[in-house]
């Protein structure tokens, strides 16, 4: 690929979002009617949301600089 050329988009990212929903959902409820859905437990759900956290701001709970937080814009 040369420089200022764009590569075409293919498969989900040449889609819309909303049809890339209809895909995926019309997914989710086969999995579950086939019983292959993974379905979270309580704990599961915590520990993921825990590490989730921790991933996205360095387990610091601090703001990169230059990221603006919405109580820090000014209307």
């Amino acid at each position: 690929m040369t420089i200022g050329t764009h590569k075409a988009r293919r498969g989900f990212a040449s889609m819309t979002r909303e049809k890339q929903r209809e895909i995926a959902s019309k997914g989710g409820r086969a999995a579950h009617e086939k019983g292959t859905a993974h379905e979270w437990t309580k704990e599961e759900a915590r520990a993921a949301g825990k590490k989730g956290g921790l991933n996205s701001r360095g387990g610091r709970g601090a703001v990169s600089p230059g990221v603006w937080r919405r109580e820090d814009r000014r209307v």
